[in-house]
């Protein structure tokens, strides 16, 4: 495949055109037009911003990988996402949107304390980090398995592929460019989806190779391990700064729940087709790693010129979510660590291009020095640290408002991320790290009302 003319002019083309499509759009005056798209994006740019980070590798390999091991159990991924979206807009989009803020640590810290911010911006920022690596490793895998190219000049290239598409227009191209890549996505997914249920026999083939446990129940691999997973995704979109940058993002609370539902609407279909592809795998090649079912189905069954289109559309979604995680962290620390010193709107602009840029070059560091596989290894404390240092007291500010308390929200912020932490390090594998985290956190904002309550408190 690596010598085939057609495939690599046909990746290089999409990847140019899409690349090229991401840097022209949005014109960027001021910080608030790079971090919060000039508070004047509509309900589908909002979606667009949502789901142009959300949809990523995990929604298509990953979700073709884990149908091959379990079937239908791998739509929890999509799945909780789009109910994590339909949360989004039933509750909480409109308080967020009317806070007129740019970061989560900001919100909250109206509610919690300036030293709440703080920490809130520290510990949510490095569990993105985390998860920056864990997307610009991925990207560069891809690379490298498609073309041989060298680790060192795959990361490379992702590197710059990000850089592209998130420093020249921010949160202003965030929405068009989120739409464009779901469409091309679609389109993937959807053919290769509806070509392997063809090959496979239909329902009637499916049915009749698959016993219906564990195969076609969404708790094939366990209640617990289901519900787990679900319970990570309304934590992961509750507690993660560029999903909710969209909604503030938004001209309304009209136009930031509308785009919050279109999400929750567009996003669970996905991974039915991906699921559909695992299948197909599973059945014709037990024996295949279950990584590889994805890309193995398109490299066999679509032609060239359409298999190279696929390819770079899959290389893509990775991007677009390391690029809005990258956006996510450079705008945290920009706003809640570094505006003190920031003179006046073009030094603010600069020092958020400057915070991105940062971010990523940190991540590719980290990447090109082969502590990769390291910080793999640490990612499972990525949905961790965001979780337990923001999805609770960020919960409590917007159902509490005024009510909750300080103090307890203070220490939730502080001590739910270190019990993360220390529960990782323990290395103790029945300990969750979120689940212990999120247990702290609210420990603290309970115990902090009930003494708020006492006199004197």
């Amino acid at each position: 495949m690596q010598s085939n003319l057609f495939f690599l002019a046909a990746f290089i083309l999409t990847l140019t055109g899409m690349t090229l499509f991401a840097i022209g759009r949005g014109k960027v005056q001021n910080a608030e037009d790079f971090s919060v798209a000039g508070r004047d994006a509509g309900s589908w740019s909002v979606a667009g911003a949502i789901m142009g980070t959300l949809v990523g590798g995990a929604s298509t390999i990953g979700t073709a990988q884990l149908a091959f091991l379990y079937g239908l159990s791998a739509w929890w991924f999509t799945l909780g996402a789009g109910l994590a979206c339909l949360f989004l807009g039933l509750f909480m989009a409109t308080p967020l949107q009317k806070g007129a803020v740019e970061t989560i640590p900001q919100f909250i810290s109206r509610y919690h304390g300036s030293r709440a911010r703080s920490w809130a911006s520290i510990f949510s920022s490095l569990g993105m980090f985390i998860h920056i690596v864990a997307q610009l490793l991925a990207c560069g895998a891809l690379l490298s398995s498609l073309f041989g190219l060298s680790m060192f000049n795959a990361a490379l290239i992702s590197s710059l592929l990000v850089a592209l598409v998130t420093l020249r227009g921010g949160m202003r191209s965030a929405g068009p460019v989120g739409l464009v890549k779901l469409l091309l996505l679609y389109c993937t997914m959807v053919g290769a989806g509806v070509l392997a249920f063809i090959k496979s026999g239909g329902a009637t083939g499916l049915d009749a190779f698959f016993p219906d446990f564990p195969w076609f129940s969404l708790f094939g691999y366990g209640v617990q391990n289901g519900l787990s997973d679900l319970l990570s995704m309304l934590v992961g979109v509750v507690s993660t700064q560029i999903y909710l940058q969209a909604i503030f993002s938004a001209r309304s609370p009209q136009a930031a729940r509308k785009g919050a539902f279109y999400s929750a609407f567009l996003i669970p279909p996905i991974g039915l087709f991906g699921i559909s592809v695992g299948l197909y795998m599973r059945r014709i090649q037990p024996e295949l790693d279950s990584a590889l079912a994805l890309p193995t189905f398109l490299l066999e069954n679509f032609p060239p010129f359409l298999a190279g289109p696929a390819f770079a559309i899959l290389l893509f979604a990775a991007v677009g979510t390391a690029s809005g995680l990258t956006l996510g962290v450079g705008t945290t620390l920009q706003v809640d660590l570094l505006s003190r010193f920031a003179k006046g709107p073009e030094n603010r602009l600069r020092q958020l291009r400057l915070a991105t840029i940062g971010v990523l070059a940190t991540a590719l560091v980290l990447l090109l020095l082969n502590l990769g596989s390291a910080i793999m290894q640490w990612s499972f404390l990525s949905m961790g640290l965001r979780g337990a240092t923001l999805a609770l007291p960020l919960l409590a500010a917007i159902f509490w408002g005024g009510k909750t308390s300080r103090r307890g929200g203070a220490m939730a912020i502080l001590l739910g991320p270190v019990a993360v932490i220390l529960t990782g390090l323990s290395g103790w594998p029945d300990l969750p790290p979120l689940y212990v985290g999120l247990t702290v956190a609210l420990a603290c904002l309970v115990l902090g009302k009930l003494a708020d309550r006492k006199p004197g408190g």
